[in-house]
């Protein structure tokens, strides 16, 4: 079973919720196809709550890729998100310039691990918002 796998698994079984580095924070699950395979997929991730959308933010550690839910989600919006025991089809739509910026800081004043995760990489950190379709 990979971490992602057990994440999932936690969240499922605790309606949402789960420990270890996300103890207390906001997760949600992300379903979503490869962008070029088409394979479903899924992945657990922090959210800002912005209004009726759920932000996320395609840190990956502050490694010099984005992850490849960002790939995927850019190239196939319509995915849906897991919210609690709640199932939500969403459009995904990246979030730019200075709102972008606002919301990153939102979000890195909350959980400062952003602030260093965009300190350690060189590319911009992609933020994605969730509209309810």
């Amino acid at each position: 079973m990979s971490w992602n796998d057990g994440v999932i698994e936690e969240f499922r079984k605790n309606h949402g919720k789960v420990g270890g580095p996300f103890k207390g924070a906001p997760i949600l699950l992300i379903h979503h196809r490869g962008a070029k395979s088409g394979v479903a997929r899924v992945n657990p991730v922090m959210y800002l709550k912005d209004g009726a959308r759920y932000l996320v933010f395609a840190s990956k550690g502050g490694d010099p890729h984005h992850p490849s839910w960002y790939h995927n989600l850019i190239a196939h919006p319509d995915v849906e998100i897991e919210v609690g025991d709640d199932r939500v089809p969403v459009l995904a739509e990246e979030v730019k310039g200075e709102e972008r910026d606002r919301l990153y800081a939102r979000q890195a004043s909350l959980y400062p691990q952003f602030a260093d995760y965009q300190k350690k990489t060189g590319r911009t950190i992609p933020v994605i918002a969730f509209s309810p379709r």
